[in-house]
């Protein structure tokens, strides 16, 4: 029969929801300026400046009805309008406006494009996060979480893990990282990994994993079961963990 580490580890939690893609944030001043570089294109300056004209006179109008004193589309829209008149003004006489030579809108498209490239990347974040949380719920079921070693990410995996059990700390994932911390384990086997730690996870999590290393010097081969009280202390008095654990180093670098 498989003991579970530590008891109360199976206990099955719900999966969680499928991650919905992020939408393109709707931005109505920018769905404006995007109307008038549509309209303007292949406008010269003639076209552009009667067109502005009519742009004002429709904002005059607007200026008088309460309910669009919020709207930003047409204020954008003018805006727009002034400043392609503008562009044309100071261009070679005959121009006509070309969106695709306009370095405002090359400049304003890049950053859309990397917009974009953020948002899939958050997505994919979002989507390899909620899979090794199953994966690691499916391990604490079968018993065998504490045979796996961590990996970069887990950290931010612990606290979906907690989000999923409705903002409860996860005892049994918890101590999977401190003992994995403790012992240098998976990807805490690099020096800035376990640095980095110290900024992602909890000070119980980081009271418990530096306690348990000192008392690995004192007392190697320590049974697992033999240092619970240390996951018992770190949750109740962090601080307290913290202090023991520095004391324990300073102790035994005197006796060295």
């Amino acid at each position: 029969m498989t003991r579970m580490w530590p008891p109360g580890g199976g206990t099955r939690r719900p999966l969680a929801p499928r991650v919905a893609a992020p939408r393109e944030p709707v931005d109505p001043a920018r769905i404006g300026r995007r109307v008038v570089r549509r309209r303007a294109k292949g406008m010269d300056a003639a076209a552009v400046a009667a067109a502005l004209e009519e742009a004002g006179f429709d904002a005059r109008q607007a200026s008088r009805y309460e309910d669009l004193a919020g709207d930003v589309r047409g204020p954008a829209e003018l805006a727009e309008w002034e400043r392609i008149d503008q562009l044309l003004a100071a261009a070679t006489a005959g121009t006509a406006y070309d969106p695709d030579t306009d370095d405002v809108v090359r400049v304003e498209l890049a950053a859309e494009a990397a917009a974009a490239a953020a948002r899939e990347a958050e997505l994919r974040e979002a989507m390899r996060i909620a899979a090794r949380a199953d994966e690691l719920q499916a391990l604490r079921e079968l018993g065998t979480l504490e045979q796996t070693e961590p990996r970069d990410g887990d950290e931010a995996v612990r606290d979906e893990l907690t989000c999923r059990a409705g903002g409860h700390v996860q005892a049994d994932v918890d101590a999977w990282l401190a003992h994995a911390l403790a012992g240098h384990l998976g990807h805490y086997r690099d020096l800035a990994a376990r640095e980095e730690a110290a900024g992602l996870l909890t000070p119980p999590v980081l009271a418990h994993a530096a306690l348990l290393a000192e008392l690995a010097r004192l007392v190697p081969g320590a049974d697992v079961d033999e240092l619970a009280f240390v996951a018992r202390l770190a949750t109740t008095e962090p601080e307290a963990a913290g202090a023991l654990a520095a004391f324990l180093a300073r102790v035994e670098g005197t006796q060295a």
